[in-house]
């Protein structure tokens, strides 16, 4: 494939975080006197923003989401961001990329802080040129578009048509196109293939194997 650098999406595309934010979203959401009894009901806030999520599926406003934010984050710090795990396979596909010459990055939803440190635990951060996340202020603007644009700029990348972004969710392929660069959906996280061809994704790969020889080839 021409792409020389690659932008990977953290939860539902390097590592599977279900456990950890499905049991932080209910915490969270127990405090509003919302219990969940099925925490697969939670899948949809994997991948974009907790913000629009909490919005999205349980109406919060502004304050209220802020504040079940703040929630999760009492558990996800503690205990959440442990409650994860690498997919089968990519570490494996992590190394032959590098070793292949590409420049690889990431680009997540997730606040930059949890991000490095999940990467740095399983110890896959070695492995990433720049790790780029959203800030810690709930508050402050922040899309995966942003993110997006932020990595390629540290990263100092001009040629776009050098560049794609490899996620699970149609925000990392939406916010790929707003900047100008190629999207890979992979069907082994939380998306499916009606959402990545629904946006228009470039190429959709169902396992981790399927993605390497696509990068690779």
């Amino acid at each position: 494939m021409r792409y020389h650098t690659i932008l990977f999406d953290l939860d539902g595309t390097l590592t599977d975080p279900a456990e950890g934010i499905t049991k932080s979203v209910a915490y969270a959401l127990g405090h509003f006197g919302i219990e969940v009894e099925n925490l697969t009901t939670l899948h949809p806030f994997i991948g974009p923003p907790l913000k629009v999520s909490f919005q999205r599926h349980y109406n919060f406003d502004d304050e209220s989401a802020f504040q079940a934010i703040r929630l999760y984050r009492e558990r996800f710090s503690t205990i959440g961001w442990r409650e994860n795990v690498p997919y089968d396979g990519i570490r494996e596909m992590l190394q032959a990329l590098v070793a292949g010459g590409k420049r690889l990055m990431v680009a997540t939803s997730k606040p930059e802080h949890f991000a490095k440190q999940i990467l740095e635990h399983f110890a896959l951060a070695e492995y990433f040129e720049v790790i780029c996340g959203a800030p810690m202020d709930e508050k402050a603007h922040s899309t995966k578009t942003t993110v997006i644009a932020d990595a390629l700029n540290r990263g100092n990348v001009t040629d776009l048509t050098d560049v794609v972004m490899v996620g699970d969710r149609e925000h990392d392929v939406i916010g790929a196109h707003e900047n100008g660069i190629a999207a890979i959906g992979v069907l082994y996280g939380y998306g499916d293939r009606q959402e990545h061809e629904g946006c228009g994704a470039e190429f959709i790969v169902e396992t981790v194997e399927n993605l390497q020889n696509l990068l690779l080839a």
